[in-house]
């Protein structure tokens, strides 16, 4: 019987002279009911630096399949603390050695720090000349006990997220299986672009690089693209681009990559026109294009086969064979990752998707803030996200945006969203739940709901100048941010709007929102949000320079002057005397909700 069982016996008195139970270790009870040790959960925590810590992991996808480039394996390397990965593929097990010192110089080179700690299995691959490797170069190897792949969550749950994506992508394409090479650089490129978790959503990439993260250049995996063909691979009669099915990025290439079925080879290239809603079944299906070579096959079905290789060779990339487009008939050079690869001479081609239709949405994040008013009723912080919707309602019922009244004949009534936002201050305290209600400013139509929407906004010349002036006189300079300042903007126009999602009127429910000020969305909200402010300061004796009109310069009888810089919601203050800046901030906060960044 368990101690618990005789516990309860005692508790009940129902056993004489059993009054309490104490029993010792039995190892006759360990050897039929000793369990392992719980595992137990925490809070996602990241290393203090680049290259502290790092997380690797070998996977097999499938025994029976091979990449394109002979592959049975892959490896993925995941620093600590950017959560960036890297991944490799392997012909054999005994490679990840080489790639781990291709990957241990790039990174070091790159960062100009020095990798202290790796995180693995209990792996063969990871031992006897991997660890000497190590040992000679001052890395800490840090083994998880055999058999507990729990203490290698990081990676081993990065390969099954890797391995999900992977086949999500493979049949949405309708590429063979041998293609899983080229799905997994693809995945492993979103994956570092999206937000993620431990990084208070932001992403791997602008955590590792520092730099913001584009996202114009995504392309759906295994679309059909037509890529340009060089002046010098055809004559003049002959067709200007092939038929592709497009598989990655170029990764620490230029351009993109793409699979031509025609010559059964990889082609390289940063000249191409994008077909998002059609795939290798509507390549194989089209007529084949005319080629420069009368003894080309005609268009056949994708190989079921990769390309042999020669003994010994090592793939890393998976390229069964590369055509390399160096340059454009204009002698321009291909472009790296951030630049207009997808343009071509006559602007970009872009058409209209038909596998996703404009009322639905396709999102690259893991999760986070809502993308609707639904989503928001049944997230999980869903309190939060009603109390900060009525924060933003009673803002507005404050600067008096709207009233209530019904639509006149004749009008319409504009649409509008609620836009959520999960902020974290620079010191990662407790994150903020922001709500914004916006309009749906793209239906407004010029002459009935605005006339015009240009609003200036200050030169970067004029600023330089400005600062210089400020260093030369030795000016006071302070900055200044308005806070929601788009909502002070004074309207002239007729404008209804419908009442926001979870916020009607009882008895009301048919009333409109007839707007008094601007709200986000509105198409020439940012010219009435100037001329708001241009009237503010001219009421305190401000003019507008007439070479910018964003500069506003008063001079004092005493010989004093302060210039103030709008960009926007942005002002740069400079003057001789703190006082009269002082007081400028103070009859500025009179009229609008100012935040003071000096």
């Amino acid at each position: 019987m368990s101690k618990k069982s005789m516990a309860k016996l005692a508790q009940k008195k129902v056993i004489v002279g059993l009054d309490h139970v104490h029993l010792k270790k039995c190892v006759d009870c360990l050897v039929g009911k000793q369990n392992r040790v719980a595992f137990k959960s925490s809070i996602p925590s990241r290393a203090k630096n680049v290259l502290d810590l790092v997380h690797s992991e070998l996977c097999e996808p499938d025994v029976n399949v091979k990449s394109l480039g002979g592959a049975r394996y892959f490896v993925t390397f995941i620093d600590d603390h950017s959560r960036k990965t890297w991944v490799y593929t392997l012909k054999t097990k005994d490679w990840a050695l080489d790639v781990f010192k291709q990957f241990l110089a790039l990174l070091e080179r790159e960062t100009g720090k020095k990798l202290k700690c790796i995180w693995t299995d209990n792996g063969g691959e990871y031992k006897g000349s991997f660890s000497t490797f190590c040992k000679e170069h001052g890395i800490r190897q840090q083994f998880t006990p055999p058999k507990t792949p729990q203490l290698n969550g990081l990676a081993e749950r990065m390969n099954r997220t890797l391995l999900e994506r992977v086949m999500c992508l493979l049949s949405h394409s309708k590429l063979p299986q041998s293609f899983w090479g080229e799905a997994l650089l693809a995945a492993v490129y979103v994956w570092n672009r999206s937000p993620s978790v431990p990084l208070k959503y932001d992403t791997p990439e602008k955590v590792w690089t520092g730099k913001e993260v584009s996202y114009k250049y995504l392309w759906v995996f295994g679309c059909m693209a037509f890529v340009h063909i060089p002046k010098d691979e055809r004559s003049k009669l002959d067709s200007k681009t092939r038929p592709c099915v497009f598989i990655g990025y170029g990764q620490d290439e230029f351009g993109y990559r793409f699979f031509y079925p025609i010559q059964k080879k990889l082609i390289r290239s940063r000249d191409a026109v994008f077909i998002e809603n059609e795939t290798i079944e509507d390549v194989v299906a089209r007529k084949e294009v005319p080629s420069t070579d009368a003894s080309q096959p005609s268009l056949g079905l994708v190989p079921q086969t990769p390309r042999p290789t020669e003994a010994g060779e090592k793939v890393q990339h998976d390229q069964p064979e590369i055509v390399e487009q160096d340059a454009d008939e204009d002698g321009q050079p291909p472009v790296i990752e951030g630049s207009p690869v997808q343009m071509t001479r006559f602007g970009r081609v872009t058409r209209r998707s038909t596998r996703y239709p404009e009322t639905e949405y396709v999102s690259l994040t893991d999760g986070g803030e809502p993308e609707s008013f639904t989503e928001a009723m049944i997230d999980e912080h869903k309190q939060r996200w009603i109390q900060a919707m009525q924060d933003e309602m009673d803002s507005l019922y404050e600067n008096k945006t709207f009233e209530l009244v019904k639509l006149s004949k004749g009008k319409r009534a504009l649409k509008n969203k609620w836009v959520f936002k999960i902020k974290h201050d620079e010191h990662n305290r407790q994150p903020r739940f922001k709500a914004r209600l916006v309009v749906k400013g793209f239906s407004q139509r010029k002459g009935i709901d605005f006339d015009e929407i240009f609003s200036p906004v200050v030169k970067m010349t004029s600023i330089r100048t400005v600062l210089g002036l400020a260093t030369s006189l030795n000016l006071e300079v302070e900055q200044m941010d308005v806070k929601t300042a788009f909502l002070h903007g004074d309207l002239e126009e007729e404008i209804y709007m419908e009442q926001p999602e979870g916020f009607k009127k009882e008895k009301k429910e048919d009333y409109v929102c007839r707007l008094r000020k601007s709200l986000y969305g509105l198409k020439h909200a940012p010219r009435q949000w100037y001329k708001k402010f241009e009237s503010i300061m001219g009421e305190q004796g401000y003019m507008k320079t007439t070479s910018d009109h964003c500069v506003f310069v008063k001079k004092f009888p005493d010989g004093d002057f302060i210039i103030l810089l709008l960009y926007v919601d942005d002002m740069l203050i400079a003057g001789q005397n703190v006082s009269k800046i002082n007081d400028l901030k103070k009859d500025l906060s009179k009229s609008f909700a100012m935040k003071d960044l000096a």
